[in-house]
Order: C-alpha cells, then structure tokens, then sequence
C-alpha cells in the first residue's frame, strides 16, 4: 500500500469504512480516496455511494492518528481537514444505534417533539421583519414574545416552542473567521408564561442535552449569575452536576434586561467541552478553542425600577435559546458550525462554481467559502420574508450582503453562472441549493423561488456593472493615500466623501471599503462618512410618522385598561364610557376646553390606523339628561397601544371631559366611506397587478387614506403603459360586476388553506378575518370595506415609479376622490385650452410644438452667445504672454464677465487652437448672480510637460468656494462667490506662470 496505514472502522449501522492514512515515514502529500455506503438515514447531501476525500494534515496542527480515526468514523457525510484556528473532537464515539440521525432538521424536530410532550405548543417561526418597531430585524427568538413579557398583551397558551429564523450583522466581520458567528441561524426555544420556572426550565435542558440528544455529561459545563444560588444548587443538587462545572459569572454574561427598565433576570448557559484533558484549572468558558455556548436559559423574575432597584415580578418567565448551529456541530462532530448538513451543502455549490477543493483549499479560499455559506442563507430567507435590496434600512442590510458575497465570490475566481454563461449571474445558483434546504425551516420559500432567484439576478449583474469602475476608482484612491501619506509622514487614510462617493454612486457598502482599504493598510474616515450619509438622509428619506403612547407606566395601564371593543364593522356610532384620559403622556383625571388629549373608551366604532389603514376622524360628545351637549371633543386620530387599546387623539373643542363620563362616539361617515372604497380598491388593485404581471409580485406595504391609497409592490421594472391600462380596466370591470363582498371569521390555517393573501407587516392570530370578492380576492384583512364593489365607482391610476430596487409604487384614486380628481383635471385643461386658444384634443400637438420652437430658440441663442464669446476671444488673444526660455510657451489668463459656461468653452476652444501649440488658457467668468464658471485649456506641448489642466483647475476654483475637474487637456470647473474670481485668476496666472518657467527652462 505504498507505506499507507488502514484501518477498518463500524459506522453507525454496522456497515464498513476503509480510511487510508499515510505513515509518518511517508513524504506523499496526496490525498486518499475512500467509499463507503449511504448512511441508513436521509441526508440532503448523501446520496448512494459516495467519494470521500481526506486531506493530509499539516503538521503543525494536525491531532493524533486516534483523533484522526474516531472523526473519520463520526462523520456521516463528509471528512474534511481541520482549522488550526479550532480543536477537533476528541470524545470516543458513543453509541448511536438508538438515534441514527443527527442531521439539522432532525436535531429540530427532536427539539420541538421535546418540549411539545412536555406540554408547550409549537409554535411557527415568525418573520424576519418583526412587528417591533425598536429593532430592524428579528435577532431572537423571544422577540415574537416580547409583547407577553413585558406585560403589553395577554399570553395565548402557558408554555410554548419554536424554531425562530434569526439575523444579526453586528458580527458580520467575524463570520467564517470564527467557528459559530453568522447573519442567519435558528434559535430553538422553549418559553413558560407564567407557568413553570427555573427548576422545571433546568431538568429540561439537562434531559434534552444528556438525554435526547446524548451528550456525555461529563463534556457539560454550567455558567450561573454570580448571586443566583437558587440555580447553582438545582444545578448541583438536583440535576448532579459537580461545583467545578459551575462558573459563577456577572451581569455582564449572565443576567438579562429588556432595556434601562422592565423585565428581567439572570442567566444560566450549558457550554459543551471539546477538550475534557484540559482539566479544571484556569477555566475560561470563553475560549472557542475548548468551549461552545449552545443553550442559554434565561429566569425573568424581576422588574428593574427606575432607580435601578429590583422588585419581584407577579407573572414569572422562562425564555431560552438553544442554537441549532451549534447543536449540529456538536453532535455531527464537525470543527465548525459551517461543516454541518444545515451549510456545507451551499458551500460545496460555491466550491463547485469556483472550481476549488474546500477540503484542500487554503485558509483565505475556506474563509470565503464560509462567507458566501453563511451569507446566502440570510440573503434568501430575507427575499422570502419580503425584503429587497435598497440603500435604507432592512434593505441596505439585504444589499450589503449580497454585494459582499458576490466581491467574496470574485475573489475566489467564479466567473458566470455554472451553466455555460460566464456573464451570467452567480448568486442564483447557489441560492437554489438554500432554497433546496429550506423545507423544514421554512415551506413557504420554495414558493418564492422565482421572485428569490429573479431580484437575486438583478442585483448581482447590476452591482458588476458598476463594480469594475468602482475598483479601479477605490485603487486609484488608496494608491493616492498610500502616497500622500508618505510624503506627509502621516498615516494613511480614505476620506469619508470618497468612501460616500464608493458607496452612493458605485454601490460599494462603506464595509467593503473599509475590507478592500484594510488589505492595502489604508483606514477610513467614518466621520466623514456619517456626515455624508446623514446630509443625504436628510434631503432623500422619505419622513415616518411614528406613533408612541408614552404613558408613566405601561404595564399598569395594561392592568387597568381592558382591550377597547371595536364596534365599526356595523355601527358609525355607539355609547361608551371614557376609562383614561392622557394628556402629553401622563394620565388625567378632567381635561378642558382647548386642550389636546387622548382619550381611552371601553367601546368604540372608531377604527384604529392597522393593515395601512388611517384611523378615523370624527366626535364625541357628552350629554346630560335633556340631550343637551355639555362637551365635544374633535377626533382626528385613532392609534392602537398596548396591544388592543385603541388611543382616540383629539381637541377639546367645547366643555370639560372627564374619566368614567359615558360620550356618544360618532364617526365621519364621509370620510369613513373613502376610506372604505380606497381599501377594497387596493384588494383589487392587488389582484389585478398578480393578474397582469404575474402571481409572484406580492405587497411591500400599503396606504389607505381618505384622498387617495398607494400600493407598494415587488417588481423589478416600470409597468407599461399598455399593463397600467389593462390593470385599470380589470379594476373598473371588477367594480362595474356589483359583486357582493363576503367577510368572515375563521382559523388562520383554513384560511391560508382557502388561499387567503396575508397582508405586509401584519400579525395575525389563531382567529383571522378574511374579507373576499368572489371570483377576484381573497385576503386576511381587519380593515373596512364597501359592501358591494359598485360602491367604488371608478379607479383611476395618478402615478407608478420605483422607490427602492426592486419595489415599485402605485398611487390612485376611487370613489368621491376620483370624482374630485378628474374634476380638477378638467379644470387645468380647461384654463390650458383657454391659454393656448385650442380645442382639449389638440393641446398635446400644440405644446409639442412650442416646446420644439423653444429648442430652437434656445440653440439660436447658444450659437449667437458663442460667437460673441469667440469674437471676444479674438480681442483678447493679443493678451497672452509668453513664457520659458528653452521652449517658448503662449499663456492667456483673463475674465470675460458675464459669459456663460458653454460660450466660455467655446472661447477657450477657439485661443488653444489660435495661440497653436504650446499654449495654456485660462479662463473665468460671472454669467449670473452669485455663481463663477472657470475653464482651463492646455495644448498637448504644455500637457507633456506633466501639467494636466483637471488638477491645475480645481484649486483655483476652490478659492471661488466651488470645485471641478477634467481631461488632462481640458477641464471646468464652478463656483459661488464671484468677488473671489479676480484673485482666482491673478493666482492662476502667478501659478502657471511659476511651473512653466520651471518646466520649459
């Protein structure tokens, strides 16, 4: 065997493996091939026989022949080299006979089947955009719960499960250069309300982990809060654990805050142990090379005051997390979460694409590698949940990943798309095998994979169109650092407009920037950055009406306030008793007359802003005995709070209310009626789209209000106009039907079942409402609606444009405000018809020819400015000087008033080809109040002399407090203080004049 060593191992099943190892005398570095058989359970990258390579260890890291052996053995799909950055597993192969599955989905399953016996309810994954306005995207898996925990809704079952899809980038450097950070994992969770606490929420961990899924006792290690001596002793007492595996740590690692105040508790965390020889001295849990973090159980049992002191809380919480990850690692007995079954399958498709080995690939290659594993699964589950790749919020967190992993897969040399089209897009390719893997974590991507691989297509071969230019750019940059730096003797840095100027015109994300400028050792202006990114937010975002009920204490208003009974769907008016009045946040007994206020009622008809809804406008008023109105209060605004409590804001207009008065709550049924029309409208506007340009596009957000409704939705193109037709046309045929709608109450599966639409952003319960138009739309919707479609009247498109890539927006009007828009856009083309003298059908011929007259007249004029200008130019040409001794080089420096910049050019075009070669022309002048236009023009004689007129430019117009640039021979350039020019000019000619004299001497 060529001095190879052979050892026949038992995987699993019984059935055989040959691994080949080379002897310590051997000096081959080649690999050794090995077979063996499927393993008896499914894998979604095993697949009948299947070759497996084993690379040689290096030397320097490589753990013994034993170690080698039993992790060959514990591997059941894949062998694979080992990190030095991480230490193999050492433990003796247990038993798994009665647990022959270890892969991801099972490990979940196991998890939840757990817990489920155990009476908790499973519960799905919520979305990856949380319906919590204080965090971006949903980073845990308590975060669904946080409303229960913190006292603002009631809890739905005692004890409940999840496996919860969860992103973070705050690590995202890290990711693939560590063994477990990542943007997306699962958090497996298991939750009490109120029910049980520490010690049941402790045997069950200890159970499941020793238990379930089998790990040796031995290898656990516990973390405790530093005065939690009620944990430490279950720990040790109860559930055996020695003291020396329990670490008290502070509040720092293990005690949990929801914020400054509010629901808390410490923290106990079970840590598995890859090197057990280490022994118990000089312990750290923090060490990756020993210890992996896997479940982390939170105690909420206190309330922190606002003194920072803690009271105990009425209703006891468990909240715990247990990383499927890194679970997976554990117990597949691999050296990094990445090499599980849940991500070494995309990694593999990276491989193949980039045509590497990961097995015998380099450290950078791996790293990579991991990257785009890691990054792809975040980057699908995202789409899935409807985000799209813009440059604000969750959507510049989408784009930057995406941009990342394509820079990532550059660098490890992909090129096309792995089916022959090397212009083709990557990213799709892999993203198939993601969406190949999401079965069991989520079942609804599969559904989306055209639209997935569709936006992943676009954005990719739209971010290399303008990657190229960037790169030379950001070479340019760093090269010019690396040299300022050198002459200046500083060190060298990026300044943030250039790091802006990467991220807003070529789609560089600062963080690529900052990768790119750390290989070159260039740092980067973050504070230049952030004024430049703020200074565009602040002209470009678009303002967000935010809502906060700030009352003193929330969680005892929640006791006191009962959920307000909405009473809208049947009724525009109704009795009911005011149980709260606020006035700038803090509870009042009696409000006056003038004073703002917002008031809580038991029951109301007005309905609350939800589903892109506005709340309702209207009064209420109080009465005594003989109807006489003693007060009426002005509602302009209806918000929910604290889970179902409707907040009515509004005006004291006449009188005085107080709490526990019962008013006469009236709505404006006008305005209610507009809004009525504009949301069935919107229901059919979202039908019609999913008719017209295909089922995939979905909701991206929505706008009901009295005068109009917007409907955001994902597509990647402007609609034609030909498609807007036809999409109104579906909308009025819909509305001429006079089709009865149909609204009823039902479980939430039945109605997804039915094929109900769920509207963007919203969350729903066990019961939903679904609102249909027969034949046409189905959605699970709690808004107001017409009756009958006939009650809209008619639907009128007023505009479609992008707001984001990828998402585009409508803006139409129905009803009453389709009426008033069609009545004032007749009175504008009246007045236009009026003005121009002609009849309505020939308004568009008459403009189009004035506009052409225009034109015209405009380049009449251009011309006739640029041959005054080149007459000028003829005056002035006697003024040039000459300069140098070996080469005599004519120089022209002169202000020409008033003359506009595209004379000036023409000017300057004129003397450069006048005064011949060698000559430099520079040129200024005032064309209107408060603005300095500037031209430099250099013949070729003068430019090979190393003078480019772009660089000689741009300070002379920076002492006009403007800027510019251009060719080497030609540039212009702007400013905005006109005073300035003629010290300009007299500092361009001294400057010129100095270097010429140096140069041509």
């Amino acid at each position: 065997m060529g001095g190879l060593q052979h050892s026949l191992l038992s995987i699993n099943d019984g059935k055989s493996l040959i691994v080949l190892f080379p002897s310590s005398s051997s000096s081959s570095s080649s690999a050794t091939t090995f077979w063996f058989p499927k393993p008896a359970h499914s894998s979604a990258i095993s697949t009948g026989i299947v070759t497996r390579t084993l690379a040689r260890f290096s030397p320097s890291i490589s753990p013994s022949r034993h170690c080698l052996l039993k992790e060959a053995r514990s591997v059941q799909f894949r062998t694979r080299s080992t990190p030095a950055s991480v230490q193999p597993v050492t433990e003796e192969l247990e038993d798994k006979s009665k647990d022959s599955s270890v892969s991801g989905d099972s490990i979940r399953q196991r998890f939840l089947d757990f817990y489920a016996s155990r009476g908790h309810k499973i519960l799905p994954s919520s979305s990856l955009v949380p319906d919590d306005p204080t965090v971006l995207l949903t980073i845990a898996g308590m975060l669904q719960f946080k409303p229960i925990f913190l006292g603002k809704a009631p809890r739905q079952v005692p004890r409940a499960t999840t496996s919860q899809k969860c992103i973070r980038t705050n690590d995202v450097e890290n990711v693939g250069r560590t063994s477990r950070h990542h943007t997306f994992f699962e958090m497996l969770g298991n939750f009490s309300f109120g029910d049980y606490f520490k010690k049941e929420a402790i045997k069950w961990a200890w159970e499941l982990s020793t238990k379930e899924y089998g790990l040796p006792a031995r290898r656990l290690w516990i973390s405790v809060y530093e005065d939690d001596d009620e944990a430490l002793e279950i720990w040790n007492k109860e559930i055996g654990v020695p003291v020396e595996r329990i670490l008290r740590m502070g509040e720092e690692d293990n005690f949990w805050t929801s914020g400054v105040t509010g629901p808390c508790g410490p923290c106990s965390e079970i840590y598995y142990d890859f090197c057990p020889e280490r022994g118990y001295s000089d312990v750290d849990l923090g060490d990756d090379t020993r210890f992996i973090e896997f479940y982390n159980l939170v105690f909420m049992q206190y309330n922190k005051k606002d003194d920072g002191s803690l009271e105990p809380l009425k209703q006891k919480n468990i909240d715990t997390g247990l990383g499927l990850e890194r679970m997976a690692r554990i117990l597949q007995k691999v050296p990094n979460n990445y090499e599980t079954d849940l991500i070494y399958p995309i990694i593999e498709k990276a491989s193949e694409l980039a045509n590497v080995s990961y097995a015998t690939a380099d450290d950078d290659a791996k790293l990579n590698l991991k990257i785009i594993g890691d990054h792809m699964r975040a980057i699908v589950y995202l789409i899935s949940d409807g985000v799209f790749p813009s440059n604000i919020g969750r959507g510049y967190v989408v784009r930057r990943l995406i941009r990342r992993a394509v820079r990532t897969g550059r660098l490890l040399g992909i090129k096309g798309d792995g089916r022959g089209d090397l212009e083709g897009a990557f990213l799709p390719s892999i993203a198939e095998k993601v969406i190949e893997l999401s079965t069991h974590i989520d079942s609804e991507v599969k559904g989306k994979a055209p639209r997935i691989l569709e936006e992943l297509k676009r954005e990719e071969l739209r971010f290399v169109q303008t990657l190229e230019r960037g790169e030379k750019l950001l070479d340019q940059m760093l090269a010019e650092a690396l040299l300022s730096a050198q002459d200046n003797g500083t060190v060298p840095c990026l300044s943030g407009k250039v790091a802006f100027l990467l991220y807003d015109t070529y789609g560089f994300p600062v963080e690529i920037t900052t990768e790119v400028a750390e290989e070159r050792g260039v740092s980067i202006d973050m504070n230049g950055f952030d004024i430049e990114m703020e200074n565009q937010r602040r002209q470009s975002q678009a303002a967000h009406n935010v809502v906060k009920l700030s009352v003193e204490n929330d969680s005892d208003l929640a006791e006191k306030i009962t959920h307000t009974e909405f009473l809208g769907y049947d009724s525009l008016s109704a009795k009911a008793v005011v149980e709260s009045l606020m006035v700038n946040g803090k509870s009042v007994i009696r409000v006056s007359e003038g004073s703002d206020v917002e008031v809580l009622l038991n029951r109301t008809p007005f309905y609350a802003e939800s589903g892109g809804q506005i709340g309702d406008h209207g009064f209420l008023y109080v009465t005594q005995g003989n109807e006489q109105q003693t007060a009426v209060v002005e509602i302009k605004d209806v918000q929910k709070s604290l889970g179902n409590i409707f907040v009515h804001k509004g005006t004291i207009r006449e009188g005085v209310l107080e709490v526990g008065k019962e008013v006469e709550a009236t709505v404006d049924p006008n305005l209610r009626q507009r809004a009525k029309v504009h949301h069935t409208a919107t229901h059919l506007l979202q039908a019609a789209l999913k008719k017209v340009i295909g089922q995939e596009t979905s909701q991206a957000g929505s706008l009901v209000a009295f005068e109009r409704l917007r409907f955001d939705f994902n597509f990647h193109r402007p609609l034609l106009d030909t498609e807007l037709k036809e999409i109104e046309g579906l909308i009025n045929g819909w509305i001429g039907d006079a089709t009865l709608l149909q609204t009823k109450v039902m479980p939430l599966n039945d109605a997804k079942n039915a094929g109900a639409i769920a509207m963007f952003g919203e969350k729903y319960g066990e019961q939903v409402r679904v609102v249909e138009v027969p034949g046409v739309s189905m959605e699970l919707c709690g808004g107001t609606h017409v009756s009958n479609t006939a009650e809209i009247r008619a639907f009128k498109i007023i505009s479609e444009q992008g707001i984001a890539s990828g998402v585009r927006r409508i803006e139409a009007v129905a009803g009453e405000a389709f009426i008033e828009y069609i009545n004032a856009r007749d009175f504008h083309m009246k007045h236009l018809c009026s003005t121009l003298k002609v009849k309505a059908e020939e308004v568009t011929t008459r403009v189009e020819n004035l506009v052409e007259e225009l034109r015209a007249a405009r380049n009449e004029v251009a011309a006739l400015r640029a041959k005054a200008a080149v007459y000028k130019a003829s005056i002035i040409s006697s003024k040039a000087f000459t300069v140098g001794t070996s080469k005599e080089i004519r120089v022209l420096v002169e202000c020409m008033d008033d003359i506009d910049a595209d004379s000036l050019k023409s000017a300057a075009e004129y003397l450069v080809d006048t005064l011949e070669d060698p000559a430099a022309v520079i040129l200024g002048s005032c064309p209107d109040e408060g603005k300095v236009s500037l031209v430099a023009a250099f013949t070729k004689g003068v430019v090979d002399l190393g003078i480019q007129a772009g660089k000689f430019i741009g300070p002379v117009a920076k002492l006009c407090g403007g800027g510019g640039g251009g060719r080497p021979n030609f540039a212009q350039a702007g400013g905005r203080k006109p005073e300035n020019l003629p010290s300009a000019l007299e500092k361009a000619r001294a400057d010129l004049v100095s270097i010429l004299s140096e140069k041509a001497s």
